[in-house]
């Protein structure tokens, strides 16, 4: 349970499965949990808080995901603390990778708008002061924040404090998320230039201004600027459409339309952003807005001082880049985290500039937008459970592919599937003296000698009602595949297919399995040959086992195990020789919940 003279009164407690230590920290609480991981609020070895961002299992097994991340990390550790959340420490090379960033006890700005409504002028203009002087920070350190948004500026005493700066770009061209031809971003917030048609296309610190308005405009209206009923239409409205910014008055209506024009030669740096909101034309506002902020005053004026961030480079020719709509955009609303891909069909509309007035080009937008939102219906079945919505204070800003317990499941589409083939979920390991996991056509689990062997496989946290499918292969005589649900460090049931029966079994601390119910096969598991599948519901207080779709029992769940992991693994008959070669092999996993 998390310590009640902790802050923060969006703490969560401690799941079952979640680790206690990360490194030298200890774990005390959640925080949130978003598309690259977990984020827990720790303490360290002297007692200080801070939040330690846990990479989710399948983007650890990512060799790609941990350059990029290690690259992302050292770069992210250069950006001055100037309304920025510190980089305290991070390991990449942990089994489970993490990052430990400044604890920020503050509500995010999506959470203050949303709960409040829009800001009054003095805060609105210093969210706008500081969140300018994060950029400037971080574009001084040659970093690009890339997924900008409100719930990404905490509003801390003193001074907002931007966070999650550069960590999106390790997510994207991974094989855990996307393909090469992908990107990662936040739809309402993203610049027209992300969605060009032009793979070589650089994101450049432009898009994070053009992000910086959107944030201003939202925090100062409630909306985002470029709002419509669906993110395909939203993208569409940042291609082609004026922003909508009633609300907003003076001279920092003008700078937001500045930062949001569409081609980002035109949008102002973050440091003349900068300067213009504190020496403008409206000197009174910033007075006001830092009259109380002694704390922003000083990480602006800081800031002014940064020299060196980089410059919007222009494109060939200093064109402005052609600009398509995207197709295959889906996601719950415009501010969902989505994976866009870059590449558009043939006929693509070009935005550098009016429309030619010929009937061959007058249908070109719209035949656009019908193929883009054609292209969501199609696909969102297939895709929208990799979209969902942040939630936490603190949270990473990008895509999920497993959903967490209260995501909205098709029933037809499992939570979790792997052909266990090759790395994905599952993962080599060798343990000297106790057996090892490798991939030969399948999942290979390998003993020496009798008892039991799990496979390294996915930290995620399963409800306890799941149906579990897998191929199973028998390759040695007296061998068993085990297979475990509900499953807390050794605590949980342990399903094993033999050649002659199959057991229920309890697993507990000591290493032991208590068999509950032995189920007789009706015909044995011939070795070395094609994979048998195994289907078990589990269900209340019942699991269900099938066999090639052939029902072969039910067994009772006594011991009250809740939500937790499934594992895969190796056991043997009760009459096995100690010493001996044991080996089984699993393909074509798959998990869906009840």
């Amino acid at each position: 349970m998390v310590d009640a003279a902790l802050p923060g009164e969006r703490t969560q407690p401690l799941r079952p499965r979640d680790p206690r230590n990360l490194g030298d920290y200890e774990l005390v609480g959640r925080l949130g949990e978003g598309g690259m991981g977990t984020v827990y609020l720790a303490r360290t070895g002297g007692g200080v808080l801070v939040a330690v961002k846990m990479v989710r299992a399948d983007l650890a097994y990512d060799d790609e995901f941990r350059r990029r991340f290690r690259s992302e990390v050292n770069r992210a550790r250069q950006v001055p603390p100037f309304c920025t959340a510190e980089v305290i420490d991070a390991d990449p090379d942990h089994e489970h990778p993490y990052l430990v960033v400044e604890y920020v006890d503050g509500p995010t700005l999506a959470d203050v708008v949303e709960q409040r409504g829009p800001l009054t002028s003095a805060n609105l203009h210093g969210v706008a002061i500081g969140v300018a002087t994060a950029l400037t920070a971080i574009h001084g350190a040659g970093v690009i924040h890339r997924d900008l948004k409100p719930r990404n500026v905490l509003l801390a005493p003193g001074s907002p404090k931007v966070i999650d700066f550069g960590i999106a770009r390790a997510m994207e061209a991974t094989s855990a998320n996307t393909r090469t031809d992908q990107m990662v971003g936040t739809v309402a917030y993203m610049a027209p230039e992300r969605f060009s048609s032009d793979p070589g296309t650089p994101v450049t610190p432009a898009a994070d201004v053009f992000a910086w308005g959107s944030v201003v405009a939202y925090a100062g209206t409630g909306h985002t600027p470029f709002r419509a009923d669906s993110p395909p239409a939203t993208a569409a409205r940042i291609l082609t459409q004026p922003p909508r910014l009633d609300g907003l008055s003076g001279p920092l209506r003008d700078l937001v339309a500045h930062a949001l024009e569409k081609d980002p030669a035109n949008r102002p740096s973050a440091r003349e952003l900068l300067d213009l909101l504190i020496s403008g034309e409206r000197p009174a506002a910033s007075a006001a807005a830092l009259a109380d902020q002694p704390a922003l005053r000083a990480a602006a004026v800081e800031a002014q001082a940064v020299t060196g961030f980089a410059a919007v480079p222009e494109t060939a020719g200093g064109s402005v880049p052609t600009l398509d709509i995207p197709p295959g955009m889906v996601g719950y609303d415009e501010n969902s985290i989505i994976t866009v891909p870059i590449s558009a069909p043939p006929g693509h509309t070009r935005l550098t500039g009016p429309p030619p007035s010929e009937p061959g080009r007058r249908w070109a937008l719209p035949v656009a937008v019908a193929f883009l939102i054609l292209a969501v219906v199609a696909g969102a079945v297939m895709l929208a459970l990799a979209m969902r919505p942040d939630s936490g204070r603190d949270t990473a800003a990008d895509p999920t592919t497993t959903p967490s317990d209260d995501t909205a499941v098709p029933a037809d589409r499992p939570w979790m599937e792997d052909t266990l083939r090759q790395q994905s979920y599952w993962r080599p390991s060798d343990q000297a003296g106790e057996g090892n996991c490798h991939f030969d056509g399948g999942l290979v689990v390998h003993r020496d000698s009798v008892g039991t062997y799990k496979c390294k496989g996915p930290e995620d946290e399963l409800p306890p009602d799941l149906r579990i499918e897998t191929g199973v292969r028998l390759l040695t005589p007296d061998s068993c595949a085990a297979i475990w649900f509900r499953n807390v460090k050794q605590d949980g049931y342990q399903v094993r297919v033999c050649e002659n029966n199959i057991y229920l079994g309890v697993h507990s601390n000591d290493g032991k399995v208590s068999v509950v119910k032995t189920m007789p096969l009706g015909a044995p598991v011939a070795l070395n040959a094609e994979p048998t599948l195994i289907t078990l519901a589990v269900e209340g207080d019942t699991v269900q086992v099938s066999r090639d779709g052939v029902r072969v029992g039910d067994a009772p769940l006594e011991k009250g195990f809740g939500i937790g992991r499934v594992l895969l693994g190796i056991y043997n008959e009760r009459d096995a020789p100690d010493e001996g070669r044991y080996e089984v092999a699993f393909t074509d996993l798959r998990i869906w919940k009840l």
